[in-house]
């Protein structure tokens, strides 16, 4: 038998879902009582070698409120040739195709190995991949030509037949057209006035009406594309002349006089930028991708006036309810976001600059749309670059690791309901049996809409157990759930991947051993930290630490073993025994505390941190450290002050910088020139072992890390100071003057007091 662990990572490994409780509490009192909800973290396109797609379409329950699709889980009778539905129990008729079965003959999706498999769909017009680039021309010399340059590079990266369109903004919008030869030729808006998807495509001539079609006979399917491709072409026909063009774009010529911020319109260009895919390509894989070097400072959507002594809003001004631009532009924003999800297109922001550029309040376009979002201090640093490099990688088979146009349909069996989910998507309000009333995140329906998603997007998803206590589970009776996956690959196939999995229900009163040694608490504090995240959008920080802490309090209680009001006697058993110190570093992360970071800095790590799978999640909740020592290989320690010692290099991820840390006694060495000296050859290796290190994971990750090289003393040494647990501080200076590591100037509490109290509470009778 396996241990639960490994049952758990080969669960993640097949169907990329990972559960808060592998054995369920089968009564609605006592799942509240588990205080972690029932919930998961699904990863619905995991990349996996050994799934190669099968070439025929799912077979359907024939019942119209379930339609689930056949799986291992179902019964079968091979003699009449019938199935029964896991779900509703309905018996359903197999097709005329599956005439040869037996239970030596058994299609893919009846066999357990399969429990997800991708289906792939024949039917239905391909329509290539459209990228639209919406591009800042307010930008230092400098940054504009990286920028070209850049963009330029991402031409050779897209298949041939790929679609491509240009729209540039300063002051006024100009919407390029791209089948013209030899001259160039724009559309241009004025960047203050707003206009509805009717006005933007009656102004582009996009409209069916301006059809040169005769009136005798209807319109043919195929001309309606024509008049898109004066604006979209595919990338081989017009190759050379959108690389001209690039080239070719100058900055804003608009003069910009002294102490104001240049106008720029991004409110209105990403506006027409919906409008123009709205009204050629609705449902069709497509990416707007915005590059912009700074705030919108007029027309709808702007975020900051054009004088530069009025500073851009800070939390400060937020809190006290003195952005004036704030909710207008972010309602703007969200209207755009709504009407490009509803078209199945997504949004990439690329914001670069040294100030804030306006992420908060454009921040529902990448994270409703499944868009990307990347910040940088500028276009020409390697770190942008990168980053915007890698979202053109392709996987073994040679295709983008990109899909579009996602729906996610959630099917349960009856004693579960769906609460809601929580990630880049939109809700698809189907009501049916299996939703909730209850909310957690985005709630009230079953199906949600994912417009941008790779193999690594990750949602967390919540049940709700609603078998009475009075009405048990039969003995070894099973949950179901069932994940339907349809989306547009990005060979512009459609694809369905499904993913059917089933757990045991346990009484909690008689079986509480089962349900505790089968808790995930890495899913867990992942799932939990979501929730915490989804609220600080719409609450008060302090406010959701407070449910935090109750929640840990409530949960120490159920599962941890203690005499009443003895602190010294809490134990908590292996399966629980991280959860606390997750919680604990969660509390301080840059996604509940706002201190120190601007509000678009909080919006950008908020943005990660709601679409990352699990072990990403987990570094960014708790980072991880690396020690690096005369004494022995690489090694991880703990994130505490005491791991802080002069004779060490740490390497700290984080997965927003990575940290290169040398303690006071290498620093002084590396200053003295040892590493040059040939009798000090393992010194020289000493310090390089990082470095190589850091290499291999900023050459993997999305998005590209900040890479922090300091020293003991140095001013970034702050960001290795801030994350790691301060047991050493001011206030308890005996320990000092011993070699325990370096004291931290903070007065922050310790996970020593943390555990502390958590255990008095714990205890407690009274709470």
């Amino acid at each position: 038998m396996a241990t639960y662990l490994e049952f758990i990572q080969q669960n993640e490994e097949r169907d990329g879902v990972r559960f808060s409780w592998n054995v369920w509490p089968s009564s609605r009192l006592e799942a509240t009582r588990m205080v972690v909800p029932l919930a998961c973290l699904l990863t619905p396109l995991k990349e996996r070698l050994d799934l190669p797609p099968v070439q025929y379409e799912p077979v359907l329950c024939s019942r119209p409120t379930c339609k689930a699709i056949l799986n291992p889980l179902c019964q079968v009778d091979y003699r009449a040739k019938l199935w029964a539905c896991n779900f509703c129990f309905q018996r359903n008729q197999f097709p005329p195709a599956y005439t040869g079965i037996s239970e030596t003959n058994q299609p893919a999706e009846l066999m357990p190995q399969f429990s997800t498999i991708e289906y792939v769909i024949q039917r239905g017009p391909q329509t290539p991949l459209i990228f639209l680039y919406v591009v800042d021309t307010c930008l230092e010399e400098d940054d504009l030509q990286a920028l070209k340059e850049s963009l330029q590079m991402s031409l050779s990266l897209l298949p041939p037949d790929a679609l491509v369109g240009l729209i540039t903004f300063g002051r006024m919008v100009q919407v390029h057209e791209l089948s013209c030869e030899g001259i160039s030729k724009s559309y241009v808006f004025r960047g203050t006035k707003d206009l509805t998807a009717k006005q933007t495509q009656d102004m582009l001539g996009l409209t069916k009406s301006a059809l040169p079609t005769q009136q005798a006979r209807p319109a043919q399917p195929q001309e309606h594309p024509s008049v898109s491709s004066r604006f979209l072409q595919p990338v081989h026909k017009i190759d050379m002349t959108l690389t001209d063009l690039l080239g070719e774009l100058q900055r804003d010529p608009w003069p910009v006089t002294q102490g104001k911020r240049p106008l720029r319109s991004t409110g209105v260009a990403l506006s027409i930028a919906v409008g123009l895919l709205e009204g050629t390509f609705p449902n069709t894989g497509a990416r707007i991708m915005l590059f912009t070097g700074g705030p919108p400072t007029q027309g709808p959507g702007m975020v900051v006036g054009d004088e530069l002594k009025v500073p851009i809003r800070s939390w400060h001004d937020i809190e006290k309810d003195n952005a004036r631009f704030m909710k207008k532009a972010t309602k703007h924003y969200e209207m755009l976001a709504n009407r490009t999800a509803a078209n199945g297109h997504c949004i990439d922001i690329y914001a670069c600059a040294l100030d804030q550029t306006g992420l908060l309040e454009m921040k529902c376009c990448a994270n409703l749309t499944g868009g990307h979002m990347v910040m940088g201090d500028s276009f020409n640093t390697s770190l942008f670059k990168q980053t915007f490099q890698r979202i053109f990688s392709k996987d073994f088979n040679g295709h983008f690791r990109m899909a579009f146009g996602a729906t996610l349909d959630v099917k349960t069996s009856r004693e579960l309901k769906v609460a809601g989910a929580i990630g880049p998507c939109v809700s698809l309000n189907a009501k049916g049996p299996c939703v909730s009333e209850n909310e957690l995140g985005i709630g009230g329906t079953s199906q949600w809409k994912i417009c941008g998603l790779d193999p690594t997007t990750t949602l967390g998803i919540y049940f709700e157990v609603v078998n009475q206590h009075n009405a048990p589970v039969p003995q070894g009776g099973r949950g179901a759930v069932q994940f339907v996956t349809q989306y547009q690959h990005s060979s512009t196939q459609r694809r369905i991947r499904v993913t059917t999995i089933a757990r045991n229900w346990a009484d909690a009163q008689s079986q509480l051993r089962h349900i505790e040694a089968a808790f995930d608490q890495e899913a867990s504090a992942v799932l939990m930290a979501r929730l915490g995240v989804f609220r600080a959008e719409s609450e008060e920080g302090p406010d959701v630490l407070r449910w935090l802490d109750r929640q840990l309090i409530r949960l120490c209680q159920k599962f941890g073993q203690y005499n009443k009001e003895d602190p010294t006697s809490f134990r908590l058993s292996d399966s629980f025994s991280l959860y606390p110190q997750f919680m604990f570093h969660l509390r301080r992360s840059p996604f509940l505390q706002v201190f120190n970071n601007s509000p678009d800095e909080s919006s950008y790590y908020r943005h990660h941190f709601a679409r990352q799978d699990l072990t990403q999640s987990l570094i960014m909740i708790q980072p991880i450290l690396y020690s690096y020592s005369f004494h022995g290989p690489p090694e991880p320690v703990l994130l505490d002050s005491s791991s802080i010692l002069a004779d060490r290099i740490l390497l700290m991820d984080t997965f927003f910088q990575i940290v290169i840390y040398l303690g006071e006694t290498i620093a002084q060495w590396r200053k003295a020139g040892y590493q040059d000296m040939p009798e000090y050859e393992n010194f020289k290796h000493l310090l390089q072992a990082p470095l190589d290190d850091a290499q291999e994971i900023l050459q993997a990750r999305f998005p590209m890390p900040r890479y922090i090289n300091t020293e003991h003393g140095g001013s970034q040494a702050r960001f290795l100071l801030s994350k790691v647990n301060p047991s050493q501080t001011h206030n308890n200076l005996y320990a000092w003057g011993q070699e325990t590591g370096a004291p931290i100037l903070t007065d922050d509490v310790s996970l020593q007091v943390f555990m502390d109290h958590l255990k008095k509470l714990a205890v407690s009778s009274a709470s």
